[in-house]
């Protein structure tokens, strides 16, 4: 029913069929048409209803596939090998399995939904199937333990460059990875990490973009925060050309860092910053810290100047 129902609107091209036309055209009550509009819209598919004019289909969700995956990504560091699932609890889990395996390098691991999406501090990360970008990446970085860190600003810079070069938008960061656009969160990082011995085994670095969510995808109780490219920019974005777009950006900027060390990353991330300059409470695993974010100092710390004019390093901080 579903197939014939999406033929028959998007026969249409745009325009209203009414709810009785359906009906009758699919040999249902009007109650099922409804409900297997309702049944689309979870999958992504965008209507608009009309108590006089009937149904109208006006965009269907961006599909993502392993032979479009691989052939879009083909040719570069990171997404090969390629583990693509239409649903996973998160691929975060699965990625960190693959990790203990032995995965490279580089293995990517994407999913069209989440169930149990993972964000920092162990929040729940909202994942509908056929909107957004749901992915985790292997990564085994030659660098000393220490410099962990200095990965997840990395790829914050990543992440909030190539959004900027694919849609032209003022995104930027807030202290320390969330990916903003007017005051509201675009996208989140999470990177976990194994060592033994002192050495650093492999990092595994979780990204949820929202692509194409609109404002009902996401609880009422974070719709004031939360936004996504398509909310801030009134288009829909394609999901693939978003990840091609980040992975390229991750590999240039990861050449340079193993090049030049984390000097050139740490001036991006300050030029790109929306945390710096201005009053902030920073909790602490220490407790809370009040004072003005002024940079980075050379080891990816947040440098936070207090009232008296003293300033000092925040090494693990979350920003109210």
């Amino acid at each position: 029913m579903s197939e014939k129902l999406l033929q028959l609107l998007g026969e249409q091209n745009g325009a209203y069929v009414s709810g009785e036309a359906i009906s009758r055209e699919l040999a249902v009550s009007r109650t099922a048409v409804w409900k297997q509009i309702k049944k689309l819209e979870a999958k992504g598919y965008v209507f608009e209803a009309s108590t006089k004019l009937g149904y109208r289909l006006l965009s269907a969700p961006d599909p993502l596939t392993a032979q479009t995956l691989q052939e879009r990504l083909a040719g570069g560091r990171y997404g090969a090998p390629l583990h693509w699932y239409e649903s996973l609890d998160s691929t975060q889990n699965r990625a960190r399995e693959l990790a203990e395996a032995g995965a490279p390098d580089g293995t990517l691991v994407l999913a069209d939904q989440q169930v149990q999406g993972r964000g920092r501090l162990g929040r729940s990360f909202i994942s509908p199937p056929g909107k957004g970008v749901w992915m985790s990446l292997v990564l085994r970085p030659a660098i000393p333990l220490p410099f962990t860190p200095q990965l997840t600003l990395l790829t914050a810079v990543a992440l909030c460059r190539s959004l900027r070069q694919t849609t032209a938008l003022e995104i930027g960061i807030k202290w320390p990875n969330d990916i903003l656009l007017e005051g509201r969160k675009l996208s989140g990082i999470l990177l976990e990490s194994a060592a033994e011995d002192d050495r650093l085994r492999y990092v595994v670095a979780g990204i949820g973009i929202n692509v194409n969510l609109e404002a009902a995808d996401f609880p009422e109780e974070v719709r004031e925060r939360a936004w996504s490219l398509r909310l801030a920019s009134g288009r829909a974005w394609e999901r693939v050309e978003v990840i091609r777009s980040f992975l390229a950006e991750l590999e240039s900027l990861m050449g340079i860092y193993e090049a030049q060390g984390f000097e050139p990353i740490r001036l991006l991330w300050e030029a790109l910053s929306v945390s710096l300059d201005k009053p902030a409470v920073l909790l602490t695993p220490q407790g809370e810290r009040r004072g003005t974010p002024i940079g980075l100092n050379a080891q990816g710390a947040l440098l936070l100047r207090d009232e008296d004019g003293a300033v000092e390093p925040v090494y693990s901080a979350e920003m109210a």
